[in-house]
């Protein structure tokens, strides 16, 4: 195990009806609040009134940003710098999944910052002062509720760029489960293959001497593997609502990495490629790369997929190679996900091998992709290949 730091700074308010923490924990933040969310779905449900409602009880002066897009786009954010100047607004909510925090958390960090915030987000400047923020979730998926990680789209470049920053925890985040009842089925699968994904990237790990955290990752997909069929049967239930959505908070806010060396991600550098060229949703992206990525490297290391394939998968490992449980692992975790309903294949989304190429270079935006194995760009053709 490796020496490690845990702190997390973001307060998290689980349950039903915790909207109502939210005057406390604005209470002393300034009365200038800039309310960021999606396309609308939020007033469709009680989400958007029952925000409304207590901000109005604060007789909080609110600025609205609407629109933000499932891979938000750096020109949302450049809007949402401007409003933040503009209005000197004292504190952002943002209202929706992981897309709206991704890029409330970019907003917080640019309003401060002379240059285009494109230079923090690709790592040629860092982060001195963010506005303070906070969200309301309303899409269990990404985690982005209670880290620091997020994920900007430059459509005009054609790049999908992942940064973090000490400063862009959310301040406090409110979690109610039924906030999550309207969200649509495929969105719920989306969400469950990213949050499962998450946990993978980190299992797939170079270091010895962590069982704690092996079977910290290994229980957090069991649990949202025995949860997710049901929920896809019965979406208005809070309980499984809960399971899943505490599943996907857990799996991304720093707890199941501590004393590791933080696992792989060359699935998700792949997938960021493919969604900045073509716009697919993220989960459905994951849902295909990262099978073929387990397959890729099961050909010359299965161990940990092995692992994972008898403990998480129970494939029985008796008079089998290592390699064979292992493909019979990655075999069963395919045929879970599309038991979901998630994709298993580019053509599914009607994506080809004509811009192969650019798909390749689009996954080396960062000089190192992969960690469990260091990807080439042969290796990365492999599985987009494979992916096909």
């Amino acid at each position: 195990m490796q020496s490690f730091m845990q702190h997390n700074p973001t307060r998290l308010w689980f349950g039903h009806e915790q909207i109502g923490q939210l005057k406390q924990e604005l209470g002393n933040k300034g009365k200038r609040v800039l309310l960021v969310y999606g396309g609308g779905s939020i007033k469709k449900n009680r989400v958007y009134n029952a925000v409304l409602s207590e901000l109005e009880q604060m007789e909080a002066e609110v600025i609205e940003l609407s629109g933000v897009e499932p891979n938000p786009r750096l020109t949302t954010v450049h809007k949402g710098i401007d409003i933040c100047r503009q209005e000197k607004v004292d504190f952002i909510l943002a209202v929706g999944g992981g897309s709206v925090i991704d890029c409330v958390k970019a907003i917080s960090v640019g309003v401060y910052y002379n240059g285009d915030v494109w230079d923090i987000i690709t790592r040629k400047a860092s982060v001195e002062q963010a506005l303070p923020f906070g969200t309301v979730l309303t899409l269990a998926a990404t985690g982005s509720e209670m880290n620091n990680i997020s994920v900007i789209t430059n459509w005009e470049m054609n790049e999908k760029r992942g940064w973090a920053s000490p400063l862009a925890y959310p301040a406090f985040s409110i979690l109610d489960p039924s906030y999550t009842y309207s969200v649509p089925l495929d969105q719920t699968v989306y969400g469950i293959v990213d949050m499962m994904s998450h946990v993978l990237e980190q299992y797939f790990h170079r270091t010895e001497h962590v069982p704690m955290m092996d079977r910290f990752m290994e229980s957090v997909l069991l649990t949202i593997m025995e949860a997710a069929p049901d929920l896809i049967r019965e979406p208005d239930n809070f309980d499984l609502r809960a399971t899943i959505m505490y599943a996907g908070t857990t799996a991304f806010n720093g707890l199941l990495s501590s004393g590791t060396d933080g696992g792989d991600w060359a699935s998700h550098q792949i997938e960021h490629g493919l969604s900045a060229v073509y716009d697919i949703p993220h989960g459905g992206g994951l849902g295909i790369i990262f099978p073929n990525w387990m397959s890729h490297c099961a050909e010359e290391d299965p161990s940990r997929m092995k692992l994972l394939a008898i403990r998480v998968f129970q494939v029985d490992p008796s008079g089998k190679s290592d390699k064979a449980i292992a493909l019979e692992g990655i075999a069963a975790l395919r045929e879970f996900w599309n038991s979901l309903g998630a994709p298993s294949r580019l053509a599914d989304y009607n994506i080809d091998s004509s811009r192969l190429d650019e798909l390749v270079e689009k996954s080396f935006m960062k000089p190192q992709v992969g960690s469990y194995k260091i990807m080439t760009r042969d290796t990365v053709r492999d599985i987009l290949i494979r992916s096909m």
